[in-house]
């Protein structure tokens, strides 16, 4: 049986030459994207700002729902993307209306402790659930195959476009547009097996048949058909939530019982940012939880 690890950890992401977290404070954070740096609305930075000034190129500006929306202020000189790396991945990046840039730089960890897991494989067959742009599956593509499944026809060509830029084209990498439920539900059918699970679903979307997904509800049943996919032999499932009031020991619980047949165990916690400079404060940003099973 998986052991649940109640101390909870902290994943930290220290910044590298394409991201790094400049200040945060007062509601927002200031943040450099390789040569061009933004201010978004970060509710948890509730201290103030250390620097003076927050030189942008640009601002996204919160809508009044409580549920997201909003627009950018951009200075015109800002591209409609520019490239940036992560290790060997090259990606895009670019604001979109989700206040984000294409890719989540708090995953840096979680991408390093994967590849830790499956560390000398190159056979092993890992799935991507709500994969958005592809940064994680052309990571993990290290280690032999990977399915990605997003379903966002528009974000699973530019993971596309991304393997192409990280010269990853023929790495043998499913990019399947698919309601993450229905295809984990067809894949426990087939009697499929993964050696590792990535799963980051959104608090609320709609599949490419406008099928409705709301966090709460689904992941249970989620969660559970993706332990049918795991085995003895398998190495991890990791699986991040964000902007939910929720704590990490709910989703670790949940781990707890969907994979209280295999060994291993189970950890949970944060995944957070540490500001530039010295005694850069720690920015929390999702709650995760983790199951790992050395063999």
């Amino acid at each position: 049986m998986a052991k649940l690890v109640q101390q909870p950890v902290v994943m930290e992401c220290e910044g590298w030459d394409a991201y790094r977290l400049l200040d945060s404070g007062a509601g927002r954070k200031y943040e450099s994207f390789g040569p061009h740096a933004f201010i978004r609305p970060e509710p948890q930075a509730m201290w103030q700002p250390r620097l003076a000034d927050w030189p942008a190129a640009g601002e996204f500006v919160s809508g009044s729902d409580e549920d997201g929306g909003g627009r950018w202020n951009l200075t015109p000189d800002v591209p409609d993307g520019w490239e940036l790396g992560w290790n060997d991945v090259r990606f895009t990046a670019q604001p979109t209306p989700f206040r984000h840039l294409q890719f989540f730089p708090d995953m840096a960890p979680v991408w390093d402790w994967m590849r830790a897991q499956l560390a000398g494989r190159t056979d092993a067959e890992t799935l991507n659930m709500f994969g958005y742009t592809g940064v994680g599956s052309l990571a993990l593509s290290d280690h032999g195959r990977v399915t990605h499944v997003d379903a966002s026809k528009k974000s699973v060509a530019q993971a596309r476009d991304n393997a192409a830029l990280s010269g990853m084209e023929d790495r043998p990498i499913r990019w399947l547009v698919d309601d993450a439920a229905k295809f984990t539900a067809r894949e426990v059918r087939r009697e499929r097996r993964y050696d590792g699970i990535i799963l980051d679903p959104p608090k609320f979307g709609r599949g490419p048949k406008n099928e409705t997904w709301r966090l709460e509800e689904g992941l249970p049943s989620l969660v559970g058909d993706c332990a049918k996919l795991l085995d003895d032999r398998s190495a991890f499932l990791f699986l991040t939530v964000y902007a939910v009031r929720m704590s990490s020991l709910a989703i670790a619980g949940l781990l707890e019982e969907a994979l209280r047949d295999l060994p291993g165990q189970i950890e949970h916690g944060d995944l957070a940012v540490r500001e530039e400079g010295e005694g850069g404060r720690l920015l929390p940003t999702a709650i995760f939880a983790r199951w790992s099973n050395p063999g």
